[in-house]
């Protein structure tokens, strides 16, 4: 148990923010799997901006690391890519 106050403060602060956070990491892991389950290629080049757009977002605020967002955004340009020359 926390001896001071500050850090129960602390301890309800990240409770809320970690909440906030999964809900981002989450919501961007299923508009991921509705990309790659596609098959259209012009449907999945509209998508791809701003699924490019969340992946960002969450490296900047440091849910996820910028080598994992470099990584999925690399993976989801050249599988939508694909789908356009196919």
């Amino acid at each position: 148990m926390a001896n001071h106050k500050s850090a129960l403060k602390r301890i309800r602060r990240n409770d809320k923010r970690r909440v906030h956070n999964r809900y981002y990491a989450k919501t961007t892991r299923n508009a991921i799997r509705r990309l790659r389950g596609t098959s259209d290629a012009k449907d999945a080049g509209t998508q791809l901006p701003s699924i490019v757009s969340m992946i960002d977002r969450l490296a900047k605020r440091n849910i996820i690391h910028n080598n994992k967002a470099a990584n999925l955004k690399s993976k989801l340009t050249r599988y939508v890519n694909k789908l356009a020359s196919a």
